[in-house]
């Protein structure tokens, strides 16, 4: 039975949700915020996070509060074709990929309820065992907009603190060979991220063959996420194919297909895929052709990194998951953080994976 199929027909009762707010200063430059939301019905609660980049497209939402009419009898499947019919948004989004981030907040959270209320956890319903989650630790090797040099310094302070650490790096257009050597010598890299599907932004990575070239003689073993494939980058990339993988343009199936080259491994992001329906079809996909995936985290603050956590220990616990706890993620990592791979935290009942 596909995936979906297992989930569509759960019960679902809403009698009400509230919004929650979350707050990170990362930065003086940067204050990531996300929305909780809690659907309730039955005495039970069901949670999903709002991971939209934009924080006015939360404070929107949060002033304009719970007005959506969501409660009643549903399915899961029910539910999603009721969402159709609604914006989830009070005003449009500054990003229309935001649509998708709500869509999977809203649809996450009423998965977690109709599980709870059926005494069900997801691995249950979908007779899979949870397994031990192996991740990278994601990074940047200085702060978008820093003037300063970029060092190996984060990484070599946190093999010495965390050793068996793996990472997935963001190469920018700073990157000297010297330094890519460094990081190459800690054997430490598993994937690199070539941003080349970001245009505006703060993360931007200006599409240099000299980088890619450098990039892909330096770490011959590493998965190479996201180029810009043009005719400059393209005979340069070619050669390396097997091992170029998505995530950025990757919102369906279609999307999977349509890359330059089949993959042989591509980056699974919920929230990218927001309908339910569409997440399971990727799963399914990927399976059927021989494809792996590996999960991806959108810096969540609440429940939504356990999201990605509790799918990854289902669907593909030994890749190199976008997926590691958020302590990674802050500048002044603390100590007694755990390390890969994450035992199973599965709950009882519900979408939950537990702190």
């Amino acid at each position: 039975m596909a995936t979906y199929e297992q989930l569509a027909p759960l019960p679902l009762e809403i009698d009400s949700y509230g919004l929650e707010g979350l707050e990170l200063n990362v930065s003086s430059d940067f204050t990531r915020l996300s929305t909780l939301i809690k659907l309730r019905g039955g005495g039970e609660e069901g949670v999903g996070e709002d991971v939209t980049y934009t924080g006015l497209d939360h404070t929107a939402l949060q002033d304009e509060g719970p007005t959506l009419d969501l409660a009643g009898s549903h399915t899961i499947d029910s539910f999603a074709q009721r969402l159709d019919e609604l914006d989830l948004f009070p005003a449009p989004p500054e990003m229309e990929v935001s649509r998708l981030y709500r869509r999977w907040a809203f649809e996450s959270a009423a998965l977690d309820l109709a599980l709870r209320q059926a005494g069900r956890s997801l691995a249950g319903a979908l007779g899979r065992e949870p397994q031990p989650v192996n991740f990278v630790v994601s990074m940047r090797l200085s702060m978008p907009g820093s003037d300063e040099p970029e060092t190996a310094e984060r990484v070599l302070r946190m093999l010495d603190r965390y050793p068996g650490t793996r990472f997935k790096l963001d190469p920018t257009n700073t990157w000297t060979q010297e330094l890519a050597d460094e990081l190459a010598a800690t054997g430490a890299v598993d994937s690199l991220d070539l941003k080349g599907f970001y245009r505006g932004t703060p993360v931007d990575v200006v599409t240099d063959p000299d980088l890619y070239r450098m990039v892909l003689e330096t770490f011959p073993g590493a998965w190479i996420e996201d180029p810009d494939v043009n005719d400059e980058t393209r005979p340069i990339l070619e050669p390396h194919n097997e091992r170029i993988t998505w995530d950025a343009p990757i919102h369906s199936v279609a999307d999977i297909e349509q890359r330059p080259w089949r993959p042989r491994m591509v980056n699974i992001k919920p929230s990218r895929f927001g309908p339910l329906r569409s997440l399971c079809a990727a799963y399914d996909w990927c399976d059927e052709h021989g494809v792996g995936a590996y999960g991806g985290g959108q810096f969540e603050l609440g429940v939504g990194r356990g999201h990605i956590q509790y799918l990854a220990s289902l669907f593909h616990p030994d890749t190199p998951n976008d997926t590691a706890p958020g302590g990674y993620n802050l500048p002044d990592f603390p100590e007694g953080l755990p390390t890969s791979p994450l035992e199973p935290r599965i709950a009882a009942s519900g979408f939950r994976w537990e702190s």
